[in-house]
């Protein structure tokens, strides 16, 4: 069983690389079709090749290209006001004379929408029909008789993948955008930063560096965080002071309300960016046992404080 699967993963693997091999303009073109629609991304297909196609069209839309997926027969029955002039059809067909793919492109070409066909044989009326072809052809499929739809998909679904990360490379996709289109699950948990999460403004204990220590334990009583971050007269950071350093202090001087802040704090806070990921600050609280972090900016001026409840609001652990 193990050398039927060895086999099967290294067909597989040799289509998606003589596909590369052979990659050419047409990919090119390809991207520049969808890059540039002023409509969406149509993507269509029956079978397993609708299967593959619904993926497709739901990595373009997960990346932040607007696409749907249309079954080939529903188009036919009334889906078709789903297609506009501005829209990019990708069609999908391995042989490229799939009836209900091909009753569609009438209707394409009619209004006006481009077509990219999808196709293991470029004399099809697919290929011939389309603006652009992606060839998709395979030596034979995986499975003992070569007909069951196996190396032919898995190669359709690789050129799906390599248009959508073309076009997410050329317009500079990053993890900030792909967090503004997965907000919700664990990975929009991951790739959230502490600037969405950060106090910022009245919220943020900050006192300066004359202010008595009296007036400084007002300030971490107030705003409810266990510290408070002591500024200089150009908002930037110069030290910390929290719950922990109020009782050391009390055993060490007793009274001590009248003593300033520059002689009470520490000096050496651990600060972090506004961009930092949420996971890595939590790491980070971890790590040095401390509960909140310091956010500042390029200048180490003060931006705001993200404190461990935060973090546990997010449920990320």
């Amino acid at each position: 069983m193990r050398n039927i699967g060895k086999r099967v993963l290294s067909l597989e693997a040799q289509s998606i690389q003589k596909a590369s091999e052979r990659l050419g303009v047409e990919f090119d073109q390809c991207v520049h079709l969808l890059r540039n629609t002023k409509g969406r991304i149509i993507v269509t297909g029956l079978g397993k090749s609708g299967l593959i196609g619904k993926k497709i069209s739901a990595t373009f839309a997960s990346c932040g290209y607007p696409s749907i997926f249309i079954h080939a027969t529903d188009a036919v029955h009334g889906d078709l006001g789903n297609i506009t002039e501005n829209d990019v059809v990708m069609a999908i067909s391995y042989s490229g004379e799939t009836e209900e793919v091909i009753n569609l492109i009438q209707f394409i070409k009619r209004i006006g929408a481009k077509l990219i066909g999808l196709c293991g044989n470029l004399n099809s009326q697919l290929a011939q029909y389309s603006d652009v072809v992606l060839d998709i052809s395979v030596d034979r499929e995986a499975c003992p008789i070569g007909l069951v739809p196996t190396t032919s998909t898995t190669l359709t679904l690789a050129m799906g993948d390599a248009l959508a990360v073309a076009l997410m490379e050329m317009d500079g996709f990053n993890e900030e955008t792909y967090r503004k289109y997965h907000p919700g699950g664990q990975i929009g948990k991951k790739l959230l930063k502490v600037k969405y999460l950060m106090h910022t403004g009245f919220e943020v204990p900050k006192v300066n560096l004359d202010m008595t220590m009296e007036d400084t334990v007002k300030e971490i009583s107030e705003k409810g965080l266990g510290m408070v971050v002591v500024i200089d007269e150009k908002e930037k950071v110069v030290g910390i002071i929290t719950d922990g350093d109020l009782r050391r202090l009390l055993q060490k001087y007793g009274y001590f309300l009248n003593m300033k802040s520059k002689d009470c704090m520490h000096t050496s806070p651990i600060c972090i960016s506004f961009e930092t990921l949420a996971s890595e600050a939590l790491k980070i609280m971890e790590t040095n046992r401390i509960t909140s972090l310091i956010v500042i900016n390029e200048e180490n001026k003060l931006l705001g404080v993200v404190h461990l409840h935060d973090l546990w609001r997010t449920e990320m652990f």
